[in-house]
């Protein structure tokens, strides 16, 4: 088996360097890509168990993710393994299904295996534990979600631009009388979408009344769909709905089709969180994408700020909106200046991506 030796000698640095990168403290990113890949060429294991005494470190980081169900979150955790063992950690995966206490369970189990890191993208409005944490001195940093009194860096992706945007695009397209499925009241994710969205629509104008703002009991396709048959058994029912999750636009879907109604000649439908499948839905649907391979990355590179003892602030990435066919054709435009009969304007070649 190779040792920490031949590690050095395949990548040209000392052993002492190898030693660094492999316990995070790694140089510059050429140098620690030439140890990394050396590492891989040569299926070298370290010896965790001695490096951990050694150290105090056990090269393990935790990830704590809300649901591993919802395709957001399980591209956020693989995007947060691939970061991880790219910088020589491995990865101990939780999966609390938004529930608080499975979310506890899962902490308490991270800590007790001595991870050198938390991340957690929290199931509700946070819990004990993370408190607990916090008091332990394990480096914790929030991934999605903020938790209400927990001091830590939180990475995440800021709507507010693209909630702008879909404002625009819903007056454009005449429609005044919008809804929106959010998580239930008191969720900081949910709570700051429903704002941003009320402030944006105003902005042209529009209200966005209380009945028609639908809180779900859960972040499921159930919760989805019922909140979307409250809205179409108003006595005037929106023409208009935004799901702030994928799993609850599924179910706000469903009911419309169960319903006998089509998107978008009877409702305008969008969805925060884009996912693949989104561009190949009938029709394709409009959707606010957030970057979620970025904040993986970043939220590793974070955490580990914290385990060096670096202070490392909160980290907010900009979501944007991605027009597709679910909330009706823009209508006809009149060519811009210097464009050809049949031409699509610049904004329309971005509208129709």
């Amino acid at each position: 088996m190779a040792n920490i030796k031949d590690v050095a000698e395949r990548a040209g640095v000392s052993v002492a360097t190898v030693s660094r990168v492999l316990n995070g403290h790694g140089p510059v990113a050429e140098t620690r890509e030439r140890v990394l890949a050396a590492v891989r060429e040569l299926g070298y294991r370290p010896n965790n168990v001695a490096r951990a005494l050694r150290t105090a470190r056990t090269g393990t980081l935790g990830l704590v993710i809300s649901d591993l169900t919802n395709p957001f979150f399980t591209e956020l955790a693989d995007a947060v393994e691939d970061a991880a063992r790219g910088l020589g950690y491995s990865l101990v995966i939780g999966n609390a299904g938004e529930r608080p206490e499975q979310q506890d369970d899962y902490i308490r189990t991270l800590l007790d295996r001595r991870i050198d890191g938390l991340l957690v993208s929290s199931a509700g409005t946070g819990s004990a534990m993370i408190g607990e944490v916090v008091a332990s001195g394990t480096p914790l940093v929030l991934l999605d979600r903020t938790v209400p009194g927990i001091d830590a860096p939180c990475v995440r992706a800021d709507g507010r631009t693209a909630l702008t945007e879909l404002a625009a695009h819903l007056a454009a397209l005449g429609r005044r009388r919008p809804a929106i499925i959010v998580a239930p009241a008191g969720t900081p994710t949910g709570d700051e979408r429903l704002d941003l969205f009320r402030t944006a629509l105003a902005a042209h104008g529009i209200a966005l009344p209380d009945e028609r703002v639908g809180a779900t009991p859960d972040l499921q396709h159930t919760g989805g769909r019922r909140v979307m048959s409250g809205f179409l058994d108003l006595p005037e029912p929106p023409d208009a709905v935004l799901a702030t999750d994928n799993l609850m636009a599924l179910g706000a879907m469903d009911e419309l089709r169960a319903r006998g109604l089509r998107v978008p000649d009877d409702m305008a439908l969008v969805v925060y969180d884009d996912v693949p499948w989104f561009a190949h839905t009938d029709p394709p649907l409009t959707a606010i994408a957030q970057p979620t391979r970025e904040l993986g990355r970043a939220a590793v590179h974070t955490l580990l700020e914290r385990i060096e003892g670096r202070r490392a602030e909160s980290v907010l990435l900009p979501a944007h909106l991605v027009i597709r066919r679910s909330c009706g054709e823009p209508p006809a435009r009149t060519p811009a200046r210097g464009t050809a009969p049949g031409q699509r304007t610049e904004e329309e070649e971005r509208g129709s991506a």
